[in-house]
């Protein structure tokens, strides 16, 4: 873009601006932009203090965090969930130990950063939610219906993971947890004290994780989901109503966290986001102290680098690096776009996601400290007690807090660290639902309080299927196809259309506009071409390896995999079905229908001049 300044006699006829202008805006620069040819003038106002020089249409009035460090909490808050402490410290384990960290930072570079960036940069420059912000790109609308769709599905089981946390809380205000002996109500005849089960009983290759006749495995799957009254998925029961209770709880948390914007959320997570850190240090420092910890945090570490020939543990690396940040489910975008326009997001952007890594990576120290112990205090190896997910925290961990002295202290501690780390990221993704689908329909946005209640209702009444006796089959179904391929298609979409079709030249002049410069060439390839080529690499691998639901040594019927395949497609299908719905309603021949489709909705006038930046070769090869 070759920028001249006008000659002399020309912006003497642009001077009367200066004294018309009640807000004594001052004239920076008249600039003449020669673009795709036409030239033309553009008077850039330097905006007073308060005042927000957005794009072309975008709002004038819309409510801002109250101090930066809100957004930043609440964006480290989203982002650092429950995977951190459940899922990455076990693939770091199992895949290579320290040479595991070479896939995931360098996906973290090439692929995490860049797409986290984008989302913010898009949220804060066009000021709307994860919908409407494809007004520069009107075709591609439909991908923000499918991840505010996607984030909607995620609440309805992830709020059932919270409430099983807050279960176990109050469940730990007892002088004895009740997941320390046998003889419960809930347990059955074969329930063996964990002090007799050593290395000899198990023998037979079967690891002590998956032994599920323990006092801590038969109050997760008895004493709380009663599995046991369930045959399978076909065979759900009524809702638990204790769960219910604590259903009901987590919910109310959520609604009054959300019900008045960014204004309450943002103070919430001064204690949802900071707490797991508080709790996560006090754990590690509890941890390192007991016998055999040593081995637990060499287990973690040790370097195996021959695990990086094999394409699974690149897969895992992708896949985490990619879901734990949490780029793709309009939150970031939700976020960002109640940022004060000129925030720099390229600093928040490379603060929050490289919070989000250290964090994985320090909490498995605290829990391979306490695996190192369970396995010492078994007398059987680490990969006998190491496992992921629920069974971790909600299995192995708390067995290994009942052992200790001040056992009700620490399971407290704990359960406090699972629900915060639990509730904010729930927060993010229903602030998704909510401000994506107000700044589309602004009936919702005037009555914001009213749906951000039956959006928390109706999260809470699909829940409701997850804490029957057979929920944890429902609960596995979701999670595998709710937020599986289909967030992966949504992002590469997403990234195609900001980086191809929208143009990484015309992004990179927004963000210059909103903090004064450019995009390095590094985020502009990285955005082009490197970003996407990831996403599908990651979507190709993750079909491929996708096997049938399974649950232990439950197999899903068919029916169920279809079920869970409809779940996929009924969000992925907004993109296709939007995309045609767009090319029919908008007028004109072949050629200029495509042309609305493609330009941004302030350029439109454009199209009738037959000036089509999409038309032009400079438009696909710019960077």
């Amino acid at each position: 873009m070759n920028i001249q300044v006008l000659p002399e006699h020309k912006l003497s006829s642009v001077a009367p601006l200066k004294q018309c202008n009640v807000e004594k805006k001052e004239v920076e620069l008249i600039l003449v932009k020669d673009q795709n040819g036409v030239q033309y003038t553009s008077s850039s106002i330097i905006p007073t203090p308060g005042h927000h020089a957005g794009p072309p249409g975008s709002e004038d009035d819309r409510e801002t965090w109250g101090k930066k460090i809100d957004f930043l909490l609440s964006v480290i808050g989203f982002a650092v969930d429950l995977a951190n402490v459940w899922r990455f410290p076990y693939l770091c384990y199992k895949n290579g130990g320290g040479a595991f960290l070479i896939p995931y930072v360098l996906f973290l570079f090439i692929a995490g950063m860049p797409l986290f960036y984008m989302e913010l940069a898009l949220g804060q420059y066009n000021r709307e939610g994860a919908a409407t912000v494809w007004k520069m790109c009107p075709v591609f609308k439909g991908v923000g219906y499918t991840v505010i769709i996607i984030a909607l599905y995620v609440g309805f089981y992830y709020n059932v993971i919270i409430a099983w946390s807050l279960y176990y809380l109050f469940s730990s205000m007892t002088s004895e947890l009740p997941w320390l002996k046998c003889g419960n109500s809930w347990n059955s005849p074969n329930c063996t004290d964990p002090k007799s089960i050593n290395g000899s009983i198990i023998g037979n290759g079967t690891s002590y994780a998956k032994y599920k006749i323990t006092p801590a495995a038969e109050y997760y799957e008895r004493g709380v989901l009663h599995l046991h009254e369930s045959r399978g998925i076909h065979d759900l029961g009524l809702p638990r109503w204790e769960l219910t209770l604590c259903l009901v709880v987590v919910v109310f948390i959520l609604y009054f966290s959300l019900w008045k914007g960014v204004k309450s959320s943002g103070k919430v997570v001064y204690i949802t986001a900071t707490m797991p850190y508080v709790v996560l240090f006090v754990l590690l420092i509890r941890g390192i102290t007991l016998p055999g910890a040593k081995d637990g945090i060499r287990a973690y570490l040790h370097v195996d680098f021959k695990r990086l020939n094999n394409l699974e543990v690149w897969i895992d690396a992708a896949t985490q690096i990619f879901y734990s940040l949490g780029a793709g489910f309009g939150v970031l975008i939700a976020f960002a776009s109640y940022n004060k326009f000129d925030n720099n997001c390229y600093r928040d952007a490379l603060l929050t996601s490289t919070v989000n890594c250290v964090t994985s990576f320090f909490s498995g120290f605290a829990i391979f400290s306490v695996l190192g112990y369970m396995a010492y205090k078994h007398k059987v190896k680490i990969e006998d007690v190491a496992t992921e997910g629920a069974g971790l925290v909600f299995i192995i961990y708390p067995e290994a807090i009942s052992t200790l002295p001040g056992s009700t202290f620490w399971a407290i501690v704990f359960f406090i660290m699972l629900l915060t780390l639990g509730i904010d990221s729930a927060m993010g993704g229903m602030e998704a639902v909510i401000t994506g689908l107000t700044d589309d329909f602004k009936i919702l946005k005037r009555n914001r309080k009213l749906f951000t209640f039956v959006t928390a209702f109706g999260t809470f009444l699909v829940a409701l299927l997850c804490i029957t006796n057979g929920g944890i089959y429902v609960l596995t179904l979701l999670d595998k196809y709710a937020a599986g391929t289909s967030i992966l298609f949504g992002v590469l979409i997403e990234a195609i259309g900001v980086s191809w079709f929208y143009g990484v030249d015309r992004f990179s002049e927004d963000i210059e506009r909103m903090m004064g410069f450019k995009p390095g060439l590094y985020w502009r390839l990285c955005w082009k071409f490197v970003s996407p080529a990831f996403l599908l690499f990651v979507v190709i691998a993750s079909t491929l390896t996708s096997s049938g639901l399974k649950y232990d040594d439950y197999v899903f019927p068919n029916w169920a995999n279809i079920v869970g395949w409809s779940v996929a497609m009924s969000s992925m299908l907004f993109v296709p079905v939007y995309a045609i719905y767009k090319f029919m309603t908008v007028p004109g021949t072949f050629k200029e229908r495509i042309a609305y489709c493609v330009t941004p909705e302030h350029e439109h006038h454009l199209v009738a001049e037959g000036n089509v930046r999409q038309f032009k070769l400079r438009h696909w090869l710019a960077i």
